[in-house]
């Protein structure tokens, strides 16, 4: 089946499988692989895209169901002004190791600090609870988050 719909901004086509993921659309018939293939049971984040605006892991999105929906994943976001905000916090304040939850774990915070541009502590890690990090702890990533919402609030 051929499913049509908006990725980063453009309008993409792709012969799919009707049980076929988004993610595995995105990654093996797309070539995007900054969406990081992790558990593929929805409990890691590290395939967390935009569906519509509203933060979903890719891998429990059948491909046909983003028929005519607007895709967004960490390549989508180049020139954006919050999100450049928060790619210096997290490089700022060492938010970043392996890196392999970093897409997801931006898209999250993204979400929380375009709805809620002044996130208490409690909100962030509310925010980013469905995205696993193994490196970091999570302390310099709520930081980070924090420090980005800042940002944003002195301008």
């Amino acid at each position: 089946m051929n499913v049509s719909f908006n990725l980063n901004g453009r309008g993409v086509s792709c012969e799919t499988r009707p049980n076929q993921t988004l993610l595995n659309m995105l990654r093996e018939d797309l070539g995007v692989k900054s969406v990081k293939k992790g558990c593929e049971e929805g409990e890691c984040g590290a395939c967390t895209v935009l569906l519509d605006g509203m933060s979903v892991t890719s891998c429990m999105v059948l491909a046909p169901q983003v028929e005519g929906r607007k895709v967004k994943t960490i390549d989508g976001f180049k020139g954006d002004p919050l999100m450049e905000k928060l790619q210096a916090a997290y490089i700022e304040d060492g938010a970043v190791q392996c890196g392999f939850c970093t897409p997801g774990m931006l898209i999250s915070s993204y979400a929380l600090l375009r709805d809620n541009p002044t996130p208490t502590e409690d909100e962030v890690k509310t925010a980013i609870e469905g995205n696993l990090c193994r490196c970091t702890g999570y302390v310099k990533i709520i930081e980070a988050i924090l420090d980005a919402a800042e940002r944003i609030a002195a301008e």
